[in-house]
């Protein structure tokens, strides 16, 4: 089959890999309908963390069951399913505590799991689902073409930018900024507008994600950074601050930006990856009284709340993905990425 391979930075190359196989009992093989490229792969990509030797990527996936192991009980053949950017068994403690990315058994996908198989990378043309029962979602058919989009995005981007949202603790009237366009960004304005945010502040110097930040619910856009930003922002918000920040890049300069932007007793919730060092100045948050909540996002138990409002075209998250590639076309999609000639870009092998 062929699938995705990053060499170093700036080297995305499609090989033929062997084809994955059932070897666990708890596993199953999943033939992908759509796969993409995240903000999170540029890392990589641009050199920022190393890449030591060849391997695959890709960790966002929707498709078709083709086989499973003896002991899946909940997964069959035939299901459309949404794979989110982890392996989870959904029975350990942490999984059951709502933090299903620190699951006990867990993994990532591209990489060896912990009962001796490997978890293919996502972007390819067939994947090795480990733990199959915890990690899938099953989306009951029949599943429409103009459906994929959307529901791809429940892997990873619209729920962790409902992550955002829920660890900042947005509410009905609240007033909050988003900081980062990205495709997390915009799916964060999505959902402090579903959880009833009245005032969503859009950080944005992008026109085209500016325009797409409105649509999906901001009310206003600050294209400034740095104390510019923070005094756009205060300007919005009669002189405090906004009551929730949610951040969505990962750098040092982005939460130095959501800390400020907040209100006295207000709340930041951050799901960037953290790149750059972002550091938290504790006497600053201490005397402010602002709250820091968030991490990697557990999107896994988000995918039954948020799918019926994808489904009936209540929030449109498949918007964020405005190109699509073949997988043979993967370089392509990680350069206009990384040239933000994309917000999110789509493969379809």
């Amino acid at each position: 089959m062929l699938a995705t391979v990053i060499h170093g930075a700036g080297d995305i190359r499609v090989e033929e890999v062997p084809d994955p196989e059932l070897s666990t009992g708890t596993d199953a093989i999943v033939r992908v309908v759509a796969a993409c490229v995240c903000g999170s792969d540029l890392w990589p990509y641009r050199g920022v963390t190393e890449t030591t030797e060849p391997h695959r990527i890709g960790h966002e996936f929707v498709g078709v069951v083709e086989a499973v192991g003896a002991d899946v009980r909940t997964i069959r053949p035939g299901d459309f399913v949404i794979a989110p950017f982890y392996v989870c068994d959904g029975t350990c403690v942490n999984c059951r505590n709502g933090v299903s990315t620190s699951c006990l058994q867990g993994g990532w996908w591209g990489s060896a799991d912990r009962f001796g198989g490997f978890a293919d990378g996502a972007q390819g043309e067939i994947v090795r689902v480990p733990l199959a029962d915890g990690t899938l979602a099953v989306v009951p058919g029949p599943v429409a073409d103009d459906e994929i989009p959307g529901l791809l995005t429940l892997s990873d981007v619209m729920g962790t930018g409902h992550h955002a949202a829920v660890s900042a603790g947005v509410s009905p009237g609240d007033t909050v900024v988003v900081v980062g366009d990205g495709a997390v960004g915009l799916c964060a304005v999505i959902a402090a507008k579903r959880l009833g945010a009245t005032t969503i502040i859009a950080m944005s110097r992008h026109p085209r994600r500016q325009e797409l930040a409105r649509e999906f619910g901001a009310t206003h856009i600050v294209e400034e950074r740095g104390e510019a930003g923070i005094d756009a922002v205060r300007a919005l918000t009669d002189g405090i601050g906004a009551d929730r920040v949610l951040e969505c890049v990962g750098t040092k300069e982005s939460m130095d930006q959501a800390l400020k932007s907040a209100r006295p007793g207000g709340k930041v919730g951050f799901v960037g990856v953290p790149n750059g060092g972002p550091e938290l100045p504790i006497r600053e948050m201490f005397g402010r009284n602002v709250g820091v909540n968030g991490g990697v996002a557990p999107v896994r138990g988000y995918i039954e709340e948020l799918l019926p409002d994808v489904r009936a075209g209540v929030i449109q998250p498949g918007r964020v993905f405005d190109l699509e590639l073949p997988l043979a076309d993967a370089a392509d999609a990680y350069a206009a990425m990384d040239e933000r000639r994309a917000v999110k870009v789509l493969l379809r092998p």
